[in-house]
């Protein structure tokens, strides 16, 4: 398929949006989306949260394409369906993202993307599959315990990207 990481990152960071750091929200400080953990993770070393407040687009940009573009193999799937599964991999984990992918092509849900999740892939229509992602995300996100204090702007995202996903893809 195509490489479409930077439209897709564009899409992602309209809805991580900047710094937050809300007392409910278990990831704790985040800018651009990139929680202070996978910050530190990222870079091999402690950082404060104004490190995390100066963060830019450049910055976590590569952050995005290996650890979670790649780590999916968005390459690898048709464009819309590369958008729905790394959204939901920023957003709920690489592991959650490719089991709910392979669920929705039904292979086993073994959390890598491999050459059985692929084939199964490109026998389903891009634009069916990209809505089961969605629909297997809101699923997910509303028998989360932090779903009522940040379930609405949940769903309305997870309503976005599978809108967008669905104009990416072609039939």
């Amino acid at each position: 398929m195509e490489d479409n990481f930077n439209e897709s990152l564009a899409h992602v960071l309209k809805h991580e949006g900047g710094y937050v750091d809300h007392p409910k929200d278990p990831g704790g400080a985040t800018n651009l989306g990139c929680t202070k953990k996978v910050w530190e993770e990222w870079v091999g070393h402690e950082v404060t949260k104004d490190d995390i407040k100066a963060l830019t687009i450049a910055d976590v940009s590569p952050l995005y394409k290996a650890r979670y573009w790649d780590k999916c193999r968005c390459d690898d799937l048709p464009r819309g369906v590369d958008f729905a599964v790394f959204d939901l991999a920023i957003n709920s984990g690489v592991g959650r993202a490719s089991k709910l992918l392979q669920r929705a092509v039904g292979v086993a849900a073994d959390g890598a993307i491999g050459p059985a999740t692929l084939a199964a892939v490109a026998n389903v229509n891009p634009r069916e599959l990209a809505t089961k992602v969605c629909e297997a995300r809101m699923a997910f996100l509303q028998g989360l315990p932090t779903w009522e204090t940040f379930g609405k702007g949940w769903a309305r995202r997870v309503k976005e990207t599978e809108k967008i996903a669905f104009n990416m893809a072609v039939d």
